[in-house]
């Protein structure tokens, strides 16, 4: 009864009684139209053959033909009549007679009016099933909205079947996902971004703290050696060089992260590519006397943005090259096929253990070997800028044989 209040159920339910009352007024017209086409038939042949009857013979009585028609078919009379039509091949029993075509008329009329009822009856229980389900998915489906308002994403309501409302339902549960997976990742943003606050706070203390220091011995010692004031001040401008560099690494990461930096998209030539790199970094290498061995199509390339993939390959290489020993030798080897264009850089040096390999990528991870300076940024933000450019890095390592990083920047 509760569906039957409500006002659009009575729109939906109104226009089916109609039609199953229109319905069945045809069916009992077209009946009751059959019925009386035929009793017209059978009164024009009873009144035929009475007519015949009487002009052959006028003496006979046409009430005792009347209580013939009326009569039981039975009857002995009905028999001599059935034995007599018999001899001109018309079978009573397989024609059947006019008269009990009436009768088979008016039981088909009373039979059809029976089924259009029970059809009715049954469409109608059927529609109201289908109404009390619909009226459950709707609950369920407004419950589930009151769950996500309240930031409870654990719902499991994948639907099979193919109605609106399962549709309805499907799609709610995919945003439910998205919602979830967005929630997740926004709480582990906020992780990341306290632990990264923690670990800057932590990288400008020290070097702040020194800078302090060095600035009071200054200030209270103004009668200082000029020697040791230009290696105060030295270790300041070295000390404020190192913030500087940190700070812009941060707000590239950042804005990595926000996806906010357009990349250009321009084929790069690899022979040029690494070859400027290797000039940029001459001053390092030739510090620890590091021999570079560069191997390659030199018609190799890539597309990507110069700029930022130079940056990435540098902190890679640079990173090769601080771990590497001295006299040592780095392997660059590059080359190009139909899939993907590769870049591997491989150094001579003492190489890591398993635990510093699985965290080699993360920010501020400093592993066993690494110097005083490292941050351990320079390494997150190659992978971050190569990942961005449609390209893929690894990293494998043995303890006291090297390290190898491989770059694919796929087609």
């Amino acid at each position: 009864m509760k569906h039957l209040r409500n006002k659009n159920i009575k729109y939906l339910i109104l226009p089916i009684i109609l039609l199953t009352i229109a319905a069945s007024i045809i069916i009992t017209i077209q009946t009751y139209m059959q019925y009386q086409k035929v009793t017209i038939i059978a009164n024009q042949k009873i009144a035929d053959i009475i007519g015949t009857m009487l002009k052959e013979k006028p003496e006979i009585d046409t009430r005792k033909i009347i209580e013939i028609l009326n009569s039981n078919q039975n009857t002995e009379e009905y028999k001599k009549g059935q034995a007599e039509l018999a001899k001109y091949g018309i079978d009573t029993n397989e024609t059947n007679s006019i008269i009990s075509v009436q009768n088979q008329m008016k039981q088909n009329l009373i039979s059809n009016i029976i089924l259009i009822i029970i059809f009715s009856i049954l469409c109608m229980g059927i529609f109201l099933v289908y109404l009390k389900k619909r009226d459950k998915k709707i609950n369920q489906i407004t419950q589930y909205i009151n769950e996500i308002k309240n930031r409870k994403y654990d719902l499991d309501i994948n639907e099979n079947s193919e109605d609106e409302l399962s549709n309805l339902k499907n799609e709610l549960y995919k945003i439910t996902v998205m919602l979830k997976e967005e929630s997740e990742t926004s709480k582990k943003d906020k992780e990341n971004l306290k632990i990264s606050v923690e670990d800057i706070s932590h990288q400008l203390k020290t070097p702040l703290t020194s800078i302090t220091i060095m600035l009071d011995n200054l200030k209270d010692n103004p009668s200082m050696e000029e020697s040791t004031k230009q290696k105060f001040i030295f270790e300041i401008s070295k000390q404020i060089d190192w913030i500087n560099w940190l700070v812009i690494s941060m707000l590239k990461l950042s804005k990595l992260d926000a996806n906010v930096i357009k990349f250009n998209e321009e084929k790069i030539n690899l022979k040029k590519f690494i070859d400027e790199i290797i000039r940029n970094l001459e001053i390092p290498i030739e510090i620890k006397n590091q021999q570079i061995i560069i191997k390659g199509d030199e018609k190799a390339s890539f597309l990507g943005d110069y700029k930022w993939q130079q940056e990435a390959v540098t902190n890679i290489i640079k990173n090769c090259i601080e771990h590497n020993e001295e006299n040592g030798k780095i392997y660059i080897k590059y080359e190009e096929n139909t899939l993907f264009t590769k870049i591997a850089i491989r150094d001579e040096g003492e190489g890591m253990t398993k635990e510093d390999l699985k965290h080699i990528f993360e920010r501020f991870y400093k592993g066993q070997n690494s110097s005083e300076n490292s941050v351990g940024i320079g390494l997150a933000l190659a992978k971050n800028i190569i990942e961005k450019n449609n390209g893929m890095i690894s990293c494998k390592s043995e303890l006291d044989k090297g390290t190898e990083f491989v770059i694919k920047y796929m087609k």
